[in-house]
């Protein structure tokens, strides 16, 4: 209908900010703070799991001299 046309047009044209502004800038933050949270967990996590696979290939290596000494 031609009103409703007319109300958008005029919801649309009006550079007003919604009303819950503060609460949604307040969720974004909190959102961004636990990204950035969850990335440092997950580059923690990469890191130890690197060196976990480091330690058990030295430690394969080791035990395949150690038995190559034994023989």
């Amino acid at each position: 209908f031609v009103h409703h046309l007319e109300e958008w047009r005029t919801a649309f044209c009006l550079d007003t900010k919604p009303v819950n502004a503060a609460v949604e800038t307040r969720e974004v933050r909190s959102l961004q703070q636990e990204n950035d949270k969850l990335k440092k967990d997950l580059d923690r996590k990469d890191k130890a799991l690197a060196e976990a696979a480091a330690l058990l290939l030295l430690q394969k290596k080791f035990n395949a001299l150690w038995e190559d000494e034994v023989k």
